[in-house]
């Protein structure tokens, strides 16, 4: 039964890996990056309920005068 040579496996994957590394180098220099990304300013819409039109006082069971 023959045996498996294993010589060349170490060049093969090293050459793969740097054939991907180039590869990917190059994919990512074709992207266009912003120089300075800034937070889009969003207007701040207010919104109206109901509760908030009149004036309302919660009280606390505390305060209730005793029955």
């Amino acid at each position: 039964m023959p045996q498996l040579d294993t010589s060349t496996w170490f060049i093969t994957i090293l050459s793969m890996i740097i054939t991907l590394f180039f590869m990917f180098q190059l994919k990512v220099a074709k992207y266009n990056f912003p120089e300075n990304p800034e937070p889009k300013l969003m207007p701040m819409s207010k919104s109206t309920t109901p509760w908030e039109k009149k004036w309302t006082k919660i009280y606390s069971p505390l305060s209730l005068p005793l029955q």
